[in-house]
């Protein structure tokens, strides 16, 4: 939706977020800001020093998770409230950005409702960079919010490397995002994001309200065979790793197809060909594949189907297949208090809005288990998103921002 007239703080948020736009940009309109490179370190320079100009107190703690804290009740739990900054490479400027520019600014808001006495506030509030949360760079995703919920151990987060055998570790001390955060009692938590799907788009929904999770089960697979010339060796000789792995791509989304009143999303995703030779028959591919749905029987058949077509693809084509799962999640629900919440804050603002739930893993997905949560959706042109052309219309971040805002006001004030 477009053409709203915008107040000044609205037009302010707008201008910090196409600031925050430009850090990282792409030719082609998007952001390439994985977690703990340089541009991660210059878009959180500039969190932080947005958030010290207007009276937050920034820390950082062990895992690189980025807060500033408005102490409004000196002893009395947080409202935290955020999103992730880190991006996929050659990614929206949206995805987990808006969350957190939005987050900034509604806490700063409402504290200054509370200081000049307009509500009466029972608990603090914290805005978070969560790190990590895309896992490109970093595999599991989400992980700053794993750690923060004892989900994940901070050693194991530590020990895990890129592509080029840099740490965790290491890549937060390059960047200086190691720290020691105090202990953060929390009363509750909210979190804004772009869809990344149709729903609200297609249903003239302005804000989503997320009800729960869809689950998600997610592999990472190694297929071995034999390296051998491209040329002479015998077709019937060939133990070929990528053959296999080729085929369990397309049986992934054949299952798709065929539990798709379920539903069930299948992707196969990063691979990694060895000794990837234009003249030699692959010995070694490894790959990421993902089965998400709201329905657990389906994921539980989709696992029991994929592990039967990789015994298929061993006994047939002399490979072996490993499937080892690396993290999974079912699906889960969200406050129904913080529903109705979230509902009512967008029928006093005049807000169609709808329920749906999430089909991406988000860092609220991790925080819900540990304190009420909001989870808040605003539209996605298309559904398009992990994409440059990802989209979402200033009016439409406005309004998310104003209930976020306004959901921010009601749990502050208990």
């Amino acid at each position: 939706m477009t053409g709203e007239r915008h107040r000044p703080a609205d037009s302010a948020f707008l201008r910090d977020f196409a600031y925050l736009s430009s850090i990282g940009a792409t030719p082609s309109g998007g952001v390439d800001r994985e977690a703990a490179t340089l541009p991660d370190a210059m878009q959180r320079a500039w969190l932080g020093g947005w958030l010290t100009s207007h009276g937050f107190d920034v820390r950082v703690d062990a895992i690189g998770n980025q807060f500033g804290l408005l102490e409004l009740v000196p002893g009395a739990p947080y409202i935290l409230t955020g999103s992730h900054l880190d991006s996929q490479p050659t990614a929206g400027r949206f995805d987990g950005a808006y969350g957190v520019a939005a987050s900034a600014h509604a806490a700063h808001a409402v504290a200054r409702r509370a200081r000049e006495g307009r509500i009466t506030p029972r608990h603090n509030l914290a805005v978070v960079n969560w790190f990590n949360e895309e896992g490109s760079r970093f595999a599991p995703s989400m992980m700053g919010s794993s750690v923060f919920t004892g989900k994940l151990s901070l050693e194991s987060a530590y020990d895990v490397e890129d592509g080029r055998g840099v740490s965790v570790r290491e890549a937060l001390e390059r960047i200086g995002a190691i720290g020691s955060a105090p202990e953060l009692p929390l009363a509750g938590y909210a979190e804004i994001h772009i869809e990344q799907g149709r729903e609200l788009e297609d249903g003239a929904a302005r804000i989503g309200v997320v009800t729960g999770t869809w689950g998600a089960r997610k592999f990472l697979v190694t297929v071995d065979g034999e390296q051998a010339h491209t040329g002479p060796t015998a077709m019937a000789d060939r133990r070929d790793a990528l053959l296999g792995a080729s085929l369990l791509v397309v049986r992934a989304r054949e299952l798709a197809d065929e539990l798709a009143h379920a539903p069930l999303h299948t992707a196969v995703s990063k691979l990694d060909v060895r000794p990837n030779s234009p003249v030699v028959v692959a010995r070694r591919v490894v790959c990421n594949l993902d089965l998400r749905s709201p329905d657990p029987e389906a994921l539980e058949t989709a696992e029991r189907l994929l592990r039967e077509a990789a015994a298929d693809i061993e006994r047939t084509h002399g490979v072996s297949v490993r499937l080892d799962r690396t993290h999974h999640w079912d699906r889960n629900d969200y406050s129904a208090d913080g529903v109705a919440l979230a509902e009512g804050v967008c029928a006093d603002l005049g807000l169609a809005s709808r329920r749906v739930l999430t089909v991406a893993g988000h860092d609220s997905t991790n925080v819900k288990d540990i304190t009420p949560t909001v989870m808040l959706f605003v539209p996605s042109e298309d559904g398009i998103s992990h994409n440059e052309r990802e989209f979402t219309a200033d009016d439409d971040m406005v309004a998310g921002l104003s209930v976020l805002t306004g959901v921010l006001e009601r749990l502050c004030v208990g």
